[in-house]
């Protein structure tokens, strides 16, 4: 058993580790790493046994303009081990490897944590944090629409899709708590287009979901600034409640409520390092998509 890492782009062995992250969460980046959207901000670090990698702990690079101050932290993310090595202590040695390679080089270390796993990130030093998440204004609702409304991207268009990753890669500060190395994490959830709606008068982009009579602005992404009060009248989309993916601007927070949120029955946010008590002090949430 050996420790490798930075490895992404070795095809065999990114291979084993796509093969670990779908047997663990059932996901595959595959294409993500083919379609050119990996850029290097996202470093596994790995035990490797006969070819296989049988543990890891990820390291992703995140910069963030939190309220007007570059913020760099790094968020753990794929902590993993398959179920032969299990109980060994192996995810345990890669985090305490990763932590002694990177704390105190950047401004925090944070999680976000299965809620079956709570007790191994609380035994390792982590503390348990708190968000804050944003819904509009009921009588917010009731403004009239106006300007063109955003409509569903053409997926079969490959201008509208150099457009929207050109946009993703130099979108201005649309939220409080902005990643501004986004491309990598925003591709990963919207390379196919799905949820992503362009309103042609004001140049912007939006990510936005529904379930049920709740509709989720994901992500505002335009290369100059647009308050959110022009985003939402032009949301030509019915709904019963409106909740932000993200954290709004200091000019827009007069539209929503803000209400506490821990992760609800998906995850607990963990974090090491004084400067991210702020996220709590500041009442900001970590974009939706910038989870990696």
């Amino acid at each position: 058993m050996k420790l490798i890492y930075n490895y992404m782009k070795n095809d065999i062995l990114r291979h084993e580790l796509n093969v670990l992250t779908q047997k663990t969460f059932g996901f595959d980046f595959e294409n993500w790493v083919k379609g050119g959207y990996f850029e290097g901000d996202y470093i596994p670090y790995s035990f490797e046994e006969g070819g296989e990698i049988i543990a890891n702990v990820s390291v992703n690079k995140m910069k963030f303009i939190q309220n007007g101050v570059r913020k760099n932290y790094i968020q753990i993310g794929t902590v993993m081990t398959d179920k032969p090595y299990r109980k060994q202590g192996l995810a345990k040695r890669l985090m305490e490897y990763v932590l002694k390679e990177y704390e105190n080089k950047y401004d925090g270390i944070y999680l976000f944590a299965n809620l079956n796993a709570l007790p191994f990130y609380q035994k390792t030093g982590f503390k348990e944090g708190l968000q804050y998440q944003y819904a509009l204004k009921k009588d917010w609702t009731k403004v009239l629409k106006k300007g063109n409304p955003f409509k569903s991207v053409d997926k079969q268009n490959k201008q509208i899709r150099l457009k929207y990753m050109d946009a993703v890669r130099n979108s201005a500060v649309n939220s409080a708590l902005e990643q501004i190395n986004k491309y990598s994490l925003q591709m990963f959830y919207t390379a196919n287009l799905n949820n992503v709606y362009y309103a042609d008068d004001i140049d912007c982009f939006i990510v936005m979901e529904k379930s049920d009579d709740v509709l989720m602005l994901q992500s505002v992404i335009s290369k100059e600034h647009i308050s959110l009060n022009d985003i939402i009248t032009r949301i030509d989309i019915e709904y019963n409640q409106l909740k932000l993916g993200f954290s709004p601007c200091d000019d827009d927070i007069y539209m929503f409520e803000a209400f506490p949120y821990d992760g609800g029955d998906d995850y607990r946010l963990f974090y090491r390092g004084k400067e991210l008590e702020s996220i709590e002090k500041e009442k900001l949430f970590f974009p939706n998509l910038s989870h990696a």
